[in-house]
């Protein structure tokens, strides 16, 4: 398969992982991007910055290299979070697409600056524990490279908490918002529905019952590793 062809097929993907996001109610105005690397090309193909989703075209979607440079002319400006899809690309070799946006129930509880506990089966299907969230960046780090900064705070979690985004595929950045992975664009995207949903449960977990406790390990044991890992069962 030729080059063209390989970015012609990557860029579909990641229109039409961009595409789902509004779909899904995840969001609102042009407050979201999916993109996906191909490690061997060295390129990332990335939404272009503030287009409507109903105008994308798989065209438009931008390919950068792997300093951030776009490597099509013409081309639309890639998405302004560009930086940090690249800075959690380079740390994190597992992963091939990530998607960032602001669904309501996510963003709530990334304000809060809270990680979101384990407190049921519909969560420890998809994530291997809480999911964390970040701190909260400082003023040097929004004023100066904020987008790069907002990677490496979600790479400092990750590492503080010695965790992986294999396990736990999605992540708070403390008054921002959330960011998921996958090693497809869809998978990326059914992660940010799955998380966004798991907070909205846990919301309104905490308002039934305050004193809530975390689902057992081996109940969150169970649920995990019959969908993952060498011994998963669930599915066709």
């Amino acid at each position: 398969m030729c080059n063209e062809t390989k970015i012609a097929e990557i860029k579909d993907r990641v229109y039409q992982a961009n595409r789902r996001l509004p779909e899904e109610g995840l969001v609102k105005l042009t407050w979201g991007n999916v993109s996906e690397i191909d490690r061997k090309l060295k390129i990332v193909v990335i939404k272009p910055s503030g287009v409507p989703y109903d105008e994308l075209k798989p065209e438009d979607m931008v390919v950068c290299d792997l300093q951030g440079k776009t490597f099509e002319k013409p081309s639309l400006k890639p998405s302004s979070d560009l930086l940090t899809h690249l800075m959690l690309y380079q740390q994190f070799k597992d992963i091939s697409a990530i998607v960032h946006t602001h669904p309501s129930h996510a963003v709530a509880w990334a304000q809060s600056g809270r990680e979101v506990p384990v407190y049921g089966t519909t969560h420890a299907d998809t994530f291997y524990g809480d999911i964390p969230c970040t701190r909260q960046l400082l003023e040097a780090e929004v004023q100066t490279e904020y987008e790069e900064n907002t990677g490496k705070v979600i790479i400092e979690c990750f590492k503080e908490k010695e965790i992986c985004p294999q396990a736990i595929p999605g992540i708070l950045v403390f008054s921002h918002g959330p960011f998921t992975f996958g090693a497809t664009p869809e998978k990326a995207v059914e992660n940010m529905i799955v998380l966004d949903e798991i907070c909205q449960l846990a919301k309104a977990t905490e308002e039934l019952n305050g004193n809530t406790v975390r689902t057992p390990q081996y109940l969150l044991d169970k649920h995990y590793y019959r969908k993952h890992g060498k011994t998963a069962y669930y599915g066709q």
